[in-house]
């Protein structure tokens, strides 16, 4: 995104710094007040294992002593191997933005070898309301026969910006269980990119997000069929308050050689407020006669006959508005069996709705 210059500044990296509504993909995030001149670089804290994280998601437990798994961390990186054939149990990374007007270069590469199982958890966090700009990196890949859960949680200060490129490589039968949420940043950028290269491939992506203030979240989503007999499932739920708004551009792409494709995509917004904005964009681009692919998408208001049935019944319009944005987002949880991933993802939903109504 940028290099660094003389005296710890920063210089604006060629390709040229994409201009509002002047480059594909740029749309619908203006970045026009971003002044990357005025960000020195920093490198993330990495906190220990088994500490607690301030703002967290969710818990940082310890270290597991798995034999055949590897996690490396460096100042901008952070690998994590997994050998053919090893159950890598659950695995816990973080990255912390520490000091203000700083930008934060993150590289988080996973990679599970033929056979091999595991569940990464990442966190991004800011210590404080600082004002900074997170650049991140992500690379997935899961090779033949293996299983990966990635569950991305971005929690960052609302004063500042995120940008990212996260893709994932899942091989002949792999599946990738992939789960991002983003609560926190003022605006940015991210994109998430799912190429099934192997023979039954499988992708499964949930995101979730929910904003207020002038919060901008902008996703833009791809899931690549490279192969025959390949799946993919995406949802995206957000709920947005105030004056925030959000953006979902989601593709699905099948090549010419992935016959047998399964692809579905659904992305919805609810808006508890007038002012909040959400769009919501799904697009195909099919180049094989033997598959199926559809998408949904929706935006809406509070359905105000939702809460008068529940006003009627003795209940506050505080307490309605919550309930019909927890059913909003029940559907997204239960995505996931009782376990350990549903109860996370329904407390940080949990947490973020006391935040954002009130």
């Amino acid at each position: 995104m940028a290099s660094a210059a003389a005296g710890g500044g920063l210089l604006a990296a060629t390709p040229e710094f994409p201009t509002f509504k002047g480059r594909a993909g740029w749309e619908f995030t203006d970045i026009s007040e971003l002044d990357l001149e005025s960000y020195e670089f920093a490198t993330p804290s990495h906190p220990a294992y088994g500490i607690e994280l301030q703002g967290s998601l969710w818990d940082f437990p310890a270290a597991p002593h798995v034999d055949g798994v590897t996690v490396s961390v460096d100042d901008e990186q952070t690998i994590v191997t997994v050998a053919r054939g090893v159950n890598g149990g659950t695995i816990h990374v973080a990255a912390i933005q520490t000091r203000d007007k700083t930008l934060v270069n993150q590289r988080t590469r996973i990679v599970l070898e033929e056979g091999a199982q595991a569940e990464v958890w990442e966190q991004l966090l800011s210590e404080g309301e600082v004002d900074g700009v997170f650049n991140l990196s992500t690379e997935l890949v899961v090779g033949d026969g293996a299983h990966l859960r990635y569950v991305c949680g971005q929690a960052l200060s609302e004063k500042s910006w995120i940008f990212g490129a996260q893709r994932a490589l899942v091989g002949r039968s792999g599946s990738l269980d992939w789960v991002a949420l983003g609560f926190g940043s003022r605006s940015g950028h991210v994109l998430m990119e799912t190429r099934l290269a192997g023979e039954g491939a499988d992708a499964r992506v949930t995101g979730a997000y929910a904003t207020h203030g002038r919060q901008h979240i902008d996703f833009d989503t791809t899931q690549e069929h490279a192969a025959p007999r390949t799946t993919s499932d995406l949802a995206f739920r957000g709920v947005l308050q105030d004056r925030s708004s959000a953006v979902w551009k989601g593709n699905i792409i099948v090549d010419p050689d992935a016959q047998k494709t399964d692809a579905f995509q659904d992305s919805r917004n609810l808006l508890i407020s007038k002012r909040a904005h959400a769009d919501s964009i799904p697009g195909l681009e099919i180049q094989a006669n033997d598959v199926r692919c559809t998408h949904a998408a929706a935006v809406a208001q509070v359905d105000p006959e939702q809460l008068f049935y529940l006003r009627s019944h003795g209940i506050d319009e505080a307490a309605a508005k919550r309930l019909v944005v927890e059913g909003f987002l029940a559907a997204l949880v239960e995505r996931f069996p009782v376990g350990p991933v549903r109860e996370v993802l329904a407390d940080a939903l949990e947490k973020r709705l006391a935040l954002i109504l009130g």
